[in-house]
Order: C-alpha cells, then structure tokens, then sequence
C-alpha cells in the first residue's frame, strides 16, 4: 500500500483524517449493497456472480483503506486485532455469553448477583417511589 501511494505521489494526502474519511465513505458503498437486500444466508447463494464480484471490490476498498490508516497512524494492525481478541475473550467469557446476543451490560445482570438498593435510601417525601440519593 505504501509503495502504491508514494508511486502515484499520494502521501500528501494520506492524513489519518483523510483516510479515515476514505474508509467510512467505502463503509457507506458497502452498506448500499446490502441496503435493500433483508436478512441474507451464508455464502450468498441467491447472488450473481457480478455482485459477488461487486462485494469483494468493495469489502476491499475497506480492507486497503483500514490497512493503509493503520500504517500511516504506525499500528500493527495484526498485533492489534489479536491483542483485542484476546481482551475480547476476557470479557465476553464463552461460559457467559455462548449463544447469546445480549449486551455485555444485560449478560452481566443476568449472571450476577448485585444488590445495589443496600447504596440507596427511599425518602418518604417521594410519592412516586423514586430513589433518592446515590452510592
């Protein structure tokens, strides 16, 4: 990617910005293709081969666009990702969350066991019954 731009003298317009712009821009394209389309199964069977091809043009302009901003902000983009995979494996523990589409927040209210009322106190003022007062 780099040998790419610097042939064609693009350096001076490969900015962290400007990337990032570029990548939400071929984000944008990418979501057109699935816009209309509804839920779609694995592997894309009812698709031509044309808008397969489409898609892998597009999936990569992602790709390049999020390689080329990693390289210019100085991030090893594989060093990241497995980093984050890791503390992503830390914090979605299979035993918690296998099966589950729930938010991190709603898997952790029903696997434990919090007693937060003993951190507040009803007022008798309140007619509604609203706590009153914090932790």
């Amino acid at each position: 990617m780099a040998d790419f731009a610097e042939e064609r003298d693009w350096d001076q317009f490969h900015t962290p910005r400007n990337l990032l712009l570029a990548l939400v821009g071929e984000v944008g394209e990418l979501s057109e293709i699935f816009q209309w389309k509804g839920e779609v199964p694995r592997g894309l069977p009812d698709w031509e081969e044309k808008e397969k091809q489409h898609l892998g043009e597009e999936l990569s302009d992602v790709l390049l666009y999020l390689v080329r901003l990693s390289d210019i902000c100085g991030i090893d983009l594989g060093k990241a990702a497995l980093r984050k995979m890791e503390l992503n494996a830390i914090k979605y523990p299979a035993s918690l969350c296998k099966g589950s589409s729930k938010k991190l927040a709603l898997l952790n209210k029903s696997t434990t066991t919090t007693s937060t009322n003993r951190n507040f106190y009803i007022s008798s003022d309140n007619e509604n019954g609203a706590t009153d007062g914090g932790e």
